[in-house]
């Protein structure tokens, strides 16, 4: 949990940093609520950029005790699309899917 609490901190901080030059992004909207057995945030800059993830814990105080997170990016590209991606993340792995990835083939 207390990996949760400091990846969703410097998270915050990497978005908050001082632009390098003046045409860098700013902040539109930032939220987040952290607790003790899950959080949330959102993120949107003025580029176009958002990010937004929601983690809980699951099978609190046993063995299998785990975090499991879903979320989204996205982004504009240098070509001028944009692009997002959803995920899950959880006992199975990381889970991404957008239009732009690649989809493993069928077994």
């Amino acid at each position: 949990m207390k990996f949760v609490i400091v990846f969703v901190a410097l998270f915050g901080l990497a978005l908050a940093a001082p632009p390098q030059s003046a045409a860098d992004a700013t902040v539109l909207r930032s939220e987040s609520e952290v607790g003790p057995e899950s959080y949330s945030y959102a993120v949107e800059t003025s580029d176009g950029k958002s990010a937004s993830e929601d983690g809980h814990l699951e099978n609190i105080g046993s063995e299998d005790e785990a975090i499991a997170v879903k979320g989204q990016f996205s982004y504009v590209g240098d070509d001028g699309v944009t692009y997002s991606v959803s995920y899950i993340a959880d006992k199975n792995g990381f889970q991404p899917s957008g239009a732009h990835l690649p989809v493993a083939p069928s077994a």
